[in-house]
């Protein structure tokens, strides 16, 4: 059984933040852990407006507080988020992410981020980034 609580988490090297400004990130669950899946509580910032595209990885969103938008570029189809909203990445979509309030995230990674992945120019993580080492 693997146990972890997200005050201690944001208080260790799990904790990442965006060098660009826009998010932080606390990766409680990665690939290390084995459950083929990694699990994050994203907080994106107020007036956040950024790009992402993964281009090799699949992810479910959940918002827990805070409210925005995420817009599909195929389309420019906006979707509001709010509590309780999800939005789920299945066809690696090429989005916009904006946050109208701070907003905090539940994130699922297929396959699992290693923990220490930020966005590259164009908006995709790294499918071998380096691992987070727990102190």
């Amino acid at each position: 059984m693997i146990v972890r609580n997200l005050k201690d988490a944001n208080a260790s090297a799990r904790r990442i933040v965006s060098p660009d400004g826009n998010w932080e990130s606390t990766r409680l669950l990665l690939k290390d852990d084995g459950m083929g899946f990694s699990f994050h509580i994203t907080t994106i910032y107020k007036d956040a407006d950024f790009h992402l595209h993964y281009k090799k990885h699949l992810e479910s969103v959940y918002c827990i507080s805070g409210r925005g938008e995420v817009e599909t570029l195929s389309d420019g189809v906006k979707y509001p988020i709010e509590p309780g909203t999800i939005y789920i990445l299945d066809k690696n979509d090429d989005h916009m992410l904006r946050a109208f309030e701070e907003m905090q995230m539940a994130c699922v990674f297929n396959p699992p981020l290693n923990g220490k992945e930020v966005h590259h120019e164009d908006g995709s993580y790294s499918l071998e980034a380096e691992a987070v080492v727990d102190e």
